[in-house]
């Protein structure tokens, strides 16, 4: 199970670089998430329009490939690599089957 909240998760985020859509993304998210980028001067973004207005400012450009995932309870550990360069690593917070926080650090 929780590999798989992580690889929709994932599969999310993937399908609306590619389209440029995030509303099926943001859905995904509790009413009240918190969507947070470490060692970035944005956000933290609260609540579904904070974070559908913050992809649509600033849409990221890449997507990701997971390379490695560990759970606690109802938290993901996922490090990521950007497929054109990069990697970084997320965590995850769920309510059930809904994202109520994510963290993303960038790698150097």
């Amino acid at each position: 199970m929780t590999g798989e909240r992580v690889a929709r998760h994932v599969e999310r985020f993937n399908a609306a670089v590619r389209s440029g859509q995030w509303s099926d993304l943001v859905a995904a998210f509790t009413d009240d998430a918190v969507l947070t980028f470490a060692g970035v001067a944005a956000g933290p973004y609260r609540g579904r329009d904070q974070i559908q207005a913050a992809y649509e400012s600033r849409p990221p450009d890449d997507t990701l490939t997971v390379r490695e995932t560990s759970t606690s309870g109802d938290v993901d550990a996922v490090a990521f690599d950007w497929d054109a360069g990069g990697s970084g690593t997320m965590r995850l917070r769920w309510q059930g089957d809904a994202l109520a926080e994510l963290t993303i650090a960038f790698d150097g």
